[in-house]
């Protein structure tokens, strides 16, 4: 995963099972792209390939959305360190004091 935030999609690569994770994650590292987030997206967006890193983030919530999700924790490493699949409309994820970033993934 690229370092430079200001790009608005990038990719997510697991290193460990040598994959593609996102090839379009779009980075929501700002106040405003934060608080939007996913809200208004359709079932139509959750395509696979796509994403949303949030940074910073160590808890997100699914209040307002319109499918499941996949969430994926990461520290100041890129590392995962928390996983929730399958996360609701309409939920609350746990917060990772270690997490400075989440990913949001269509399941």
């Amino acid at each position: 995963m690229p370092n430079n935030h200001q790009n608005r999609l990038v990719y997510v690569y697991n290193q460990t099972r040598e994959t593609f994770v996102a090839t379009e994650a779009a980075v929501a590292d700002s106040y405003l792209r934060r608080l939007v987030g996913l809200l208004g997206k359709t079932k139509k967006w959750a395509q696979r390939g796509r994403g949303l890193w949030i940074v910073p983030s160590s808890g997100v919530h699914t209040i307002g959305m319109m499918f499941p999700i996949d969430l994926i924790f990461l520290n100041k490493e890129k590392r995962v360190i928390h996983v929730e699949e399958y996360v609701r409309p309409f939920r609350i994820s746990k917060v990772s004091l270690k997490a400075v970033s989440v990913l949001e993934l269509p399941p």
